[in-house]
């Protein structure tokens, strides 16, 4: 028997695999398709304080290695969550991570406040930083140690170990997740998605309603086990959750070996809403057939 359990931070999971914020709707949508209880948990799509529209379709751009989206964080917004689809979830015997996103601290600090009132099932919440903001000329928050950490501490009235959700797209990725956990997250989920666009050849005219949208899927998988390493390398004791193009159990293993303690599984899901379970399931195996007793045996070993 394989030992699964890993911590991120002081959130024990029973399994280090994960959805990602995004992929899996705001409660119990997969429930028709697997056993929630049986991943580590359920990240919801991120929610700000209160509802929001999110961008005008189409949203969602297929790509041949993964898909851009621009679906713009559309949601019901904090209290709509709690009361409206969190009950379902929690049903499900799934532990959940809620995630926030905000324009401004102010938007930040009254999700979190909201959050407050959670039920214990919801055991962290992942601060989505990678927003644009609005008091700073749009420039998204996870861009700057200083934006970084003045959202992590305007949240911390969530009451919860709080996740920082992080961008790639800078120069020195280490530096603000050590900006986050300085000022008071728990861990890092590394990474967001990376700027990306598509261009429809007979219109000439961008195929997203927004013009621009996000990269997902397995094209940005090495560029993740990349940002996972280096912030590993950088702060070996700072929790890592590695996000990014994970479509198998193999990818879980990469991830765990750069120094993730779990990971999540987004755009498979989009194709496969059993990706998840499938996904922790070759990972048992892969152990079993490697000699691995423990899935924290695996954690930062890829390090020489």
């Amino acid at each position: 028997m394989i030992d699964l359990a890993t911590r991120v931070g002081s959130v024990t999971l029973t399994a280090p695999v994960l959805t990602a914020s995004g992929t899996a709707g705001y409660g119990a949508e997969l429930a028709n398709y697997f056993d929630l209880s049986k991943i580590g948990a359920v990240v919801v799509k991120s929610l700000r304080a209160g509802p929001w529209v999110g961008n005008p379709a189409p949203r969602v751009r297929s790509t041949g290695a993964g898909m851009i989206n621009s679906v713009g964080l559309q949601g019901p917004g904090v209290e709509r969550w709690l009361a409206d689809d969190l009950p379902a979830l929690i049903a499900t015997g799934a532990r959940v991570v809620a995630s926030i996103w905000g324009s401004s601290l102010d938007d930040y600090r009254r999700a979190a406040e909201a959050l407050g009132q959670a039920p214990p099932e919801v055991v962290a919440v992942e601060v989505n930083v990678s927003c644009p903001n609005l008091e700073d000329h749009r420039r998204m928050f996870a861009h700057s140690p200083t934006a970084t950490a003045e959202v992590v501490a305007a949240t911390e009235a969530c009451l919860r170990p709080r996740w920082a959700k992080l961008s790639p797209n800078v120069a020195d990725l280490a530096e603000i997740a050590v900006a986050a956990s300085d000022a008071g997250a728990e861990a890092v989920v590394l990474v967001n998605t990376l700027p990306a666009m598509a261009i429809d050849i007979d219109t000439r005219r961008p195929v997203l309603g927004a013009g621009r949208g996000g990269m997902s899927g397995a094209a940005i998988h090495p560029v993740a086990v990349r940002a996972v390493y280096d912030v590993h390398e950088a702060a070996p004791d700072l929790a890592i959750v590695g996000v990014g193009g994970t479509s198998t159990g193999a990818d879980v293993v990469e991830f765990l070996l750069a120094g993730a303690s779990a990971v999540e599984v987004g755009t498979a899901t989009f194709a496969d809403p059993r990706a998840p379970h499938r996904i922790l399931g070759e990972l048992q195996r892969w152990c079993h057939g490697h000699g691995v007793q423990r899935i924290e045996e695996l954690i930062g070993e890829g390090h020489g």
